[in-house]
Order: C-alpha cells, then sequence, then structure tokens
C-alpha cells in the first residue's frame, strides 16, 4: 500500500536527491500521520469516555499528540524545503533535524507524563467498564499504529531522514502503550486485579529510553557528525581515477541536509605538470562531483615533486622514522629547501583525535628523531588532526 501511495501521489518519487521530491515525501508521511491520528484520537476518546476507562481516554489523549508531532514533521519539511537566501546561504535543510529533535522531546515528555500517570493508578485503581466494543478498537488501534510504523519506516529509510524514522519509533512505542492498555483490559476482566498501572511503568521507561536515544541521534547531525566509510571510500577512488591525481588528503566534509553536501580535498599532481592542465583537471573533478554526486567539491592543488629522487628517498626514510613513533601517524605535504649548512624538511603530520602527546611533545619527538637521520636536517613541522581516510587495505595515499 505504502508503494502505491508514493507512485500515485509522488511525482518524479525515485529521484530522492531532488530536495523538492524529498519534501514531497516528508508531505506525504506528515498528511497521512495527521489524519490517522486523529481517527485513532476521536474513536478512543469516544470509547474511553463512554466506558470510563482512563487508560484508553490517556491512549487517545497520545494519539492526539501524536498528530502534533505530525504537524511538527510538516512544517519541517516544509521550511527544510526553501531554496537559499542572503541569510542562510547553504539552504534550510536542518530545519528537518530540529523538526525530529522536537519529536523526539515529545515523545521523552509523553513518557515523563506515562509513567507518572501509571504511578498514580497504582495508587488509584480505578476498575473500568469491560466491553468488547473496547477490546475490538484497541485491536484496531494496534494494526493502524503497524502500518503507521512500517509506513514511516519504509519513507523515512527511501530518503534517508532522522525525523521520520523517529516518528516510526514513536509508532512502535504506541503499539507497545496500547498493547499494554489492551492486555491490561483483559486481565483485569478475568482476575478483577488491575494491571493499568504497573503495565502503564514497563512502557512509560521503555517509551523514555527510546526517548532519550532519539535526541542523542538528532542531535549528532546539528552538530556535525563524520560521514560514513562508504562515502570517503567512493570520493577516494573517484578522485584517483583521474589521470594525474597521485593522492589527495584534508578531505573535509560538511552536511547542511541529506542532499546538501559540501567538501573540501588537497589534490596532489606532479610539479612538473603545467599548471593550466592541472587547473582544468581540478575543474573537471569539481563538475563532475556535483553532477554526478550532487556534492561541491573545492581542491585545493598540491604540487608534488616526484622527479627528485634524493626527496623522495629522504620522504620514505621520515615516513619509516614516524612509523616508529605510531603506526597511526601519517605525513603529507613533504617537500625540502636544500641548503648548505642545513636542510628544511618541511611537512604535515596527521594524528588521531586521542593522541596521548601534545602538538608540542609530538613536534620534540619528530624533530629529534629526524636530527639522528642526519644533524643538519631540520624538521617544519605542522601538526593535523586525522580527516576523513578511506579503508587503507584498498588505499595507499
Amino acid at each position: 500500500m505504502t508503494n502505491i501511495l508514493i507512485k500515485k501521489l509522488i511525482k518524479n518519487y525515485e529521484n530522492t536527491g531532488n530536495s523538492r521530491v524529498r519534501e514531497n515525501y516528508g508531505k506525504l508521511a506528515s498528511i497521512m500521520g495527521i489524519g490517522s491520528n486523529l481517527l485513532l484520537f476521536v474513536i478512543k476518546i469516544t470509547v474511553g469516555l463512554l466506558f470510563n476507562s482512563i487508560s484508553i481516554t490517556a491512549d487517545a489523549v497520545n494519539n492526539l499528540s501524536d498528530s502534533g508531532s505530525s504537524l511538527v514533521t510538516l512544517l519541517g519539511f516544509k521550511l527544510s524545503g526553501k531554496p537559499a537566501d542572503a541569510d542562510h546561504p547553504f539552504g534550510h535543510q536542518r530545519m528537518e533535524y530540529i523538526s525530529g529533535l522536537v519529536v523526539s522531546f515529545i515523545i521523552l515528555f509523553l513518557g515523563l507524563q506515562l509513567i507518572q500517570s501509571s504511578f498514580d493508578k497504582i495508587l488509584h485503581p480505578e476498575l473500568p467498564q469491560f466491553s468488547i466494543i473496547s477490546v475490538v478498537v484497541l485491536i484496531v488501534a494496534i494494526l493502524i499504529k503497524l502500518w503507521q510504523c512500517l509506513f514511516y519506516r519504509k519513507i523515512g529509510k527511501t530518503i534517508n531522514s532522522l525525523t521520520l524514522l523517529a516518528t516510526a519509533i514513536d509508532s512502535r512505542n504506541d503499539i507497545m502503550a496500547t498493547s499494554a492498555v489492551l492486555v491490561a483490559t483483559i486481565v483485569t476482566y478475568l482476575t478483577g486485579f488491575n494491571l493499568d498501572g504497573y503495565m502503564g511503568v514497563v512502557v512509560a521507561l521503555f517509551i523514555i529510553i527510546s526517548g532519550i536515544n532519539l535526541v542523542r541521534e538528532t542531535i549528532s547531525p546539528l552538530l556535525g557528525t563524520a560521514p560514513s566509510n562508504e562515502l570517503v571510500d567512493q570520493i577516494y577512488k573517484k578522485i584517483l581515477s583521474y589521470e594525474h591525481i597521485i593522492g589527495l588528503h584534508d578531505l573535509m566534509i560538511h552536511n547542511y541536509g541529506e542532499s546538501k553536501i559540501y567538501a573540501s580535498v588537497h589534490c596532489e599532481v606532479p610539479a612538473e605538470l603545467d599548471v593550466l592542465i592541472s587547473h582544468s583537471v581540478i575543474d573537471k573533478i569539481e563538475r563532475d562531483f556535483l553532477k554526478d554526486m550532487n556534492i561541491h567539491l573545492i581542491i585545493h592543488l598540491n604540487p608534488v615533486i616526484t622527479n627528485d629522487e634524493k626527496t623522495n628517498e629522504l620522504k620514505e626514510q621520515v615516513e619509516q622514522t614516524i612509523a616508529r613513533i605510531s603506526p597511526d601517524i601519517h605525513i603529507h605535504d613533504f617537500r625540502v629547501v636544500w641548503g648548505y649548512n642545513h636542510s628544511n624538511l618541511i611537512f604535515d603530520v596527521v594524528v588521531p583525535f586521542d593522541v596521548e602527546w601534545s602538538d608540542e611533545e609530538l613536534n620534540i619527538m619528530i624533530s629529534n628523531e629526524i636530527y639522528k637521520i642526519n644533524p643538519t636536517y631540520h624538521a617544519v613541522i605542522t601538526v593535523d588532526y586525522k580527516d576523513y581516510v578511506p579503508n587503507e587495505d584498498e588505499f595507499c595515499v
């Protein structure tokens, strides 16, 4: 059914990289959520009031809040679809993350409210009137929530939306909550022992834990997260496939939304190559990345001397020396200014974020080791913290 709705209501539904198509996916999910949750609210509130069931009435209010969450999601997708302007030159796609965070806080708030009302039911039990209508309504509600969960998850994965994946988890929590109400209703009728409050506490704790995890997940992209290993490997493979590119480093990737990616990288080319040819190559790479991967790529050109055997041998010596200090430390941008009394070895070292030494300590250690190679060598070192690197088994750059 989900696939039928997508194909019927979303134009160019396969082009999920397009911001307008993505927005339409979000609108469809939000509108379906608003409608189905309002329907559940009306049915449950009617049954809850008719049969004096506090748990069903509370579940109805929960569905009303779900409808409000869908409204927040709809607003988030609408705002994230706005084009870039003077105040927001990178667009508004991060509004989707903010709406996801709001939904996460709503889930957390409802969990706290549910645990409070559940303790109240334990302290002040009140038997509801049993009715087969109540049981049927709860079963129908569970089935609708199951459809919602699968619907949100399907669309969330299709467009890689944290907001909709969070909403899918909220629907899953609702299935648990309504199932608890159903079980408690039946057990209470059969045994006379009121389970409403106890079942409510278990479900509330489950919802609270889910809410905390969702808050963490939706905050991460706002703070800025590392790209996937697959994306990094894909970028390295693509760049190294171009003629005259002999290496790359300092890859940085910034995400302003699922379809708004900016990246920068340093590409190494032979120093003896005509600069116009080198410039033409990096221009082509930048254009191809925007066309093929929708990545706005900026390349810094690094000329590397490849025909100086003395410099190449010294670079290999320095790499081996640094590997003895730590195999996790690498170098790039190596060059030598040869002099009569001393020579300057100029290079960058890339270290992990959890390196045990300070920049100054590392500088001294490496300089001392290079001094042992030759007392006339003077190291000029820039310490960089580890950028995004590919699978080292596949790349040697």
